[in-house]
């Protein structure tokens, strides 16, 4: 008589092999991203709802050219019957999500069912998520030292810029992207030199600079003062709150002038001491050197190390991105046959 065991490994085992069946008989979903770094984002969670009767195939917007983007992707949904069944576009939220349709763009993005947006203004926030930020510098230096708390940094960092961030929405849902620009807003709110020593120490300087943008608007616009506010309030309900602020700026600038500026020196002050570590305890010179050589290629890039993490499918916009695929994957089954009385 076979065992309990034995039953519960074989039905796992015929799950798996189901999964892995032909994709023959089941109907294919296309998923146009931006990029390649898209599909490799997009896929395990489209991955989620594949079933008996659908499968995902993720993938640029053209076969006939190397053209990607938002754009790109949104250009190759226009006039096609396949759009919905077959075809869906999976792209960076940017601005439009907290546009609220108040652009062409961001109308089509929020309204149109068959196009899936991150909310997060791009993945790269994702990556960036703070709660993730202290494993992977232990996976780039293999020390677990922990030298700071990063989420409590990108809270405070994120409180600093809410107020003029608000500013820089507000003027953007009015069409207006020249009077306080993106580009303007980046400049002030990018992290200048961090410490290894005391990198909180860059949040007051930070916050100098924040509020000099400030009063300039408020004294230039005291006309629209009370309804940057009021826009606060307006996109609570998006997600949108002092210590989130950081999910939603560009996330091109969040990595490359935010977190990679705060990791860098915290990554190389961990190697050093790790390195002074193999050092001190080596018992001779030969036993030092080979412990250096197989810690250094032991080493991976911190960037590389936030592209490959998965830690943020537990945030809560990747929720909502389950969500609005749940829905969509329930519209496509064809309805329950009504069930007849005996």
């Amino acid at each position: 008589m076979p065992s309990k065991l034995t039953h519960n490994v074989s039905s796992a085992y015929l799950e798996a092999a189901s999964r892995l069946r032909p994709k023959q008989g089941r109907q294919r979903i296309t998923a146009y991203v931006e990029s390649y770094e898209d599909i490799a984002f997009w896929r395990p969670l489209l991955s989620e709802f594949e079933n008996e009767h659908f499968y995902f195939q993720v993938m640029l917007p053209s076969a006939t050219s190397l053209s990607k983007g938002k754009k790109m992707v949104l250009m190759n949904l226009l006039d096609t019957s396949q759009l919905g069944q077959h075809l869906i576009a999976c792209v960076d939220s940017d601005y439009d999500y907290l546009m609220q349709g108040r652009t062409a763009a961001s109308r089509r993005i929020c309204n149109t069912p068959y196009v899936f947006q991150t909310y997060a203004y791009a993945i790269e926030n994702y990556q960036c998520y703070a709660e993730s930020l202290h494993e992977a510098c232990v996976q780039a230096t293999l020390n677990d030292t922990p030298l700071m708390d990063f989420s409590g940094f990108m809270r405070a960092y994120s409180r600093t810029i809410y107020p003029l961030f608000l500013w820089n929405i507000f003027f953007y849902r009015r069409n207006d992207t020249h009077t306080f620009s993106m580009h303007s807003f980046h400049e002030v709110i990018r992290l200048r030199e961090v410490g290894a020593n005391r990198p909180e120490r860059v949040l007051s300087q930070l916050n100098h600079h924040v509020e000099v943008r400030l009063r300039q608007l408020q004294g230039r616009f005291p006309q629209h003062v009370a309804a940057v506010e009021q826009l606060g309030q307006q996109l609570l309900p998006l997600g949108l709150e002092p210590e989130t602020t950081y999910l939603y700026i560009q996330g091109h600038h969040l990595m490359d002038n935010v977190v990679l500026k705060l990791l860098n020196p915290i990554c190389a002050r961990l190697r050093r001491e790790r390195e002074q570590e193999i050092r001190r305890l080596a018992t001779h010179r030969v036993q030092m050197q080979n412990e250096l050589t197989c810690y250094e290629n032991s080493q991976t890039s911190i960037k590389l190390v936030l592209k490959k993490h998965t830690a943020y499918r537990s945030l809560y916009l990747y929720e909502q991105m389950r969500a609005d695929l749940r829905d969509f994957m329930k519209s496509l089954m064809p309805p329950a046959a009504p069930q007849t009385q005996e």
